[in-house]
C-alpha cells in the first residue's frame, strides 16, 4: 500500500470518527431536549391546576420569610429594623403606597356565598401560612414525590401522602376557633318600637325598605301629603 493510499484511509477514518462524534452529540442534545420538554409540560400542567393567585401568594410567603430573617438580623445587630427599612423607601413609593391604602375598600359587603368563601379564605390566608411555616417540609415532599407531587390524571396518590397528627390537631383547633368566633356575632336585626309601622308582615317590611332605599327621596313629599291628608 502506498503512502498516499494510507493517508487517504487515515483521513477517511478521522472524518468518520468526527461524524460519529457529532451524531452522538446530536443524540445527546435530542434526549436532553426531550427530557427538558417533558419537565416543562409537567410543570405547566401543575401550574394550570394551581389557583390563579398561587404565584403571588408564593412570592408573598417568600417576602415574609426574607423580611423575618432581616428583622432577626437587625435585632441581633441592635438596629431598628422599621427605621432602617423606611430609609430605603423613596418618597414616590411611599406616596403611591398611601394612595393604594386609601383607595382599597376593606369591606366590599356580601354578594354571594362563593365570594364570601373566598373572602374567608383570604382573611385566614391559609396558603401563605402554610408556606410560611412549612416551607422546608413542602420542599422535602416535592423532592421526595417528584412528578407525583402534582398529581395528574394517571397518578395514583393513595398512600403517598399521610397527614401528621399535628396537622390534624391544627385543623381541628382552627375549625373550633372559627365556630367560637361566629357564635359571638349575630345578624339578627333589632326591632325599633318607635319606628312607623307601614307593613303587614316581615316580607312586606323588607319590600318597603327596598323601595324606600331607591325611591324614598323622590316620594318623601307625596308620602307626607298623604299622611297629613293634604294630597291633591
Amino acid at each position: 500500500m502506498s503512502d498516499s493510499s494510507a493517508e487517504s484511509n487515515k483521513s477517511f477514518a478521522e472524518k468518520q470518527a468526527d461524524r460519529m462524534k457529532k451524531l452522538r452529540e446530536l443524540h445527546r442534545q435530542r434526549n436532553e431536549a426531550r427530557t427538558h420538554n417533558h419537565q416543562e409540560v409537567v410543570a405547566e400542567d401543575a401550574r394550570n391546576k394551581m389557583p390563579s393567585n398561587w404565584e403571588s401568594r408564593k412570592r408573598r410567603a417568600e417576602w415574609i420569610l426574607n423580611d423575618q430573617k432581616e428583622r432577626e438580623q437587625a435585632q441581633q445587630d441592635g438596629k431598628d429594623y422599621d427605621r432602617s427599612k423606611l430609609l430605603n423607601v423613596s418618597a414616590i413609593e411611599a406616596e403611591r403606597f398611601e394612595r393604594m391604602k386609601k383607595k382599597k375598600n376593606p369591606d366590599e359587603g356580601f354578594s354571594d356565598y362563593e365570594a364570601a368563601s373566598v373572602r374567608q379564605y383570604n382573611r385566614q390566608d391559609l396558603c401563605t401560612l402554610f408556606l410560611h411555616r412549612y416551607m422546608e417540609r413542602y420542599e422535602e415532599q416535592k423532592q421526595k414525590l417528584g412528578d407525583a407531587f402534582y398529581a395528574g390524571p394517571n397518578t395514583i396518590v393513595h398512600g403517598l401522602h399521610k397527614d401528621r397528627p399535628e396537622a390534624v390537631d391544627n385543623l381541628v383547633k382552627s375549625v373550633e376557633d372559627q365556630i367560637a368566633k361566629r357564635s359571638k356575632y349575630s345578624r339578627r336585626r333589632t326591632h325599633n318600637d318607635d319606628a312607623d309601622i307601614d307593613y303587614i308582615n316581615e316580607r312586606n317590611a323588607k319590600f318597603n325598605k327596598k323601595m324606600d332605599r331607591f325611591y324614598g327621596e323622590h316620594t318623601a313629599e307625596i308620602k307626607q301629603n298623604l299622611e297629613r291628608g293634604t294630597a291633591v
